[in-house]
């Protein structure tokens, strides 16, 4: 016996729910790319992503995944045989610093807990160690979807500040644009990326990358730059160079739509949304480790995201609990990856999300953790319920 028919709850870290009106903006016949409407969306994409990267640098869109954004950020700022310095804090970063070693790029890797966020202090000493400034760039991850960490990027950019280093710092924000503040230019971000689909809530499809002056000033020596990446090349007057060839004319109708809703609700309010849905997960979490079998993947509160939060399960496969979510009740949850596989689930509270669909998953979770008999404590959901209810008021 299931209770799983009906709307199946997405609760992945992306791809992320799509909206309705996004699909609806989708579901239309290709048009020109070379005159009218088609010039005019890009047009509008390229001034209102900077908007949303917090920046008055440049932005541009590119027909790839995140890693293909990776990539572009790359690319477009490095020549073989520079040295970047990346940041551990989880899978991702890690990822970003093995594409940027097949590129021909030096790679040191700055040692982190794997339960926590970087340690800025550990950055300016080894940042104060370079001095014959070897170190051309920064890799991090805001936020790491695997381990769930979140990133002090201020701090981060205070500890480069306090040395003096001219490193480039660039980030990855595929898992909080549009989820947690990002400050671009008030943080010193010289180079951003990030991707389509998760809180910018469009189908996976499309890589971001925004860059200041000093990332177009690199970009005028390095040696890694193909035609697809170019920004050279995109900064072109032909429409179609915006793109590096044909437009993905459907993706960016949604993009539109999505960037028209985000905007709508306001950027501020639509990340208070997610740390207020966050924190009832979080509430819901804490309850249930009180029995000891489940717990946060990230040991200090102030080092969790907002937009996914990864759960270690001690004592049974945490694939038995997210089969049941799905098959039993129609929830999908996303299952530990890298490192975690095996060892962790995660609940997605990320883009297009609402109150009642985090009550939907952690009901799900609670009714799992009951029907399967893992210990854990009591009233999780009614510990999130009971924080929003003091936090949103008549």
């Amino acid at each position: 016996m299931t209770v799983s028919r009906g709307r199946e709850f997405l609760s992945i870290p992306g791809p992320t729910n799509i909206p309705d009106a996004v699909l609806a903006a989708m579901h239309r016949p290709a048009i020109d790319i070379y005159a009218g409407d088609m010039l005019a969306v890009t047009h509008s994409l390229l001034d209102d992503l900077p908007t949303i990267f917090r920046t008055t640098g440049r932005a541009y869109i590119y027909a790839a995944n995140g890693h293909g954004g990776w990539e572009a950020a790359l690319t477009n700022v490095l020549s073989r045989g520079e040295t970047v310095l990346v940041l551990e804090s989880g899978l991702f970063a890690l990822g970003w610093g093995d594409m940027a070693r097949m590129l021909g790029v030096k790679v040191e890797v700055l040692k982190g807990d794997p339960r926590r966020a970087v340690d800025p202090a550990a950055l300016a000493q080894r940042l104060a160690a370079d001095t014959a400034r070897e170190i051309k760039a920064i890799l991090v991850v805001q936020i790491d979807t695997a381990s769930g960490v979140v990133n002090d990027l201020a701090a981060i950019h205070r500890a480069i500040a306090s040395v003096g280093h001219p490193a480039l710092l660039m980030v990855d924000c595929v898992a909080s644009l549009g989820c947690m503040p990002f400050e671009m230019d008030q943080w010193g971000i010289d180079v951003a990326m990030a991707g389509s689909q998760k809180g910018l809530m469009t189908p996976p499809g499309l890589a971001f990358v925004a860059a200041n002056e000093r990332a177009h000033a690199a970009h005028g020596h390095a040696d890694l730059r193909t035609r697809y990446w170019d920004w050279t090349f995109r900064n072109g007057e032909a429409h179609y160079q915006k793109y590096g060839g044909t437009p993905p004319e459907h993706l960016l109708f949604g993009l539109r739509k999505a960037l028209d809703m985000l905007l709508e609700e306001g950027l501020d309010a639509a990340i208070r949304r997610h740390a207020l849905l966050a924190e009832a997960t979080r509430h819901a979490v804490s309850r249930w480790a009180e029995a000891g079998a489940l717990a946060f993947n990230i040991f200090r509160a102030e080092e969790r995201a907002n937009s996914v939060t990864t759960v270690l399960v001690e004592g049974r496969d945490p694939s038995v609990l997210s089969d049941y979510c799905r098959e039993k009740c129609g929830v999908v949850l996303g299952r530990g990856i890298g490192d975690l596989q095996g060892r962790a689930f995660r609940i997605a509270h990320m883009g297009h999300v609402n109150a009642p669909m985090v009550f939907g998953v952690l009901g799900a979770i609670e009714m799992a953790l009951d029907a399967l008999g893992i210990p854990h404590g009591r009233g999780g959901v009614q510990a999130a319920v009971e924080l929003l209810g003091r936090e949103v008021r008549p």
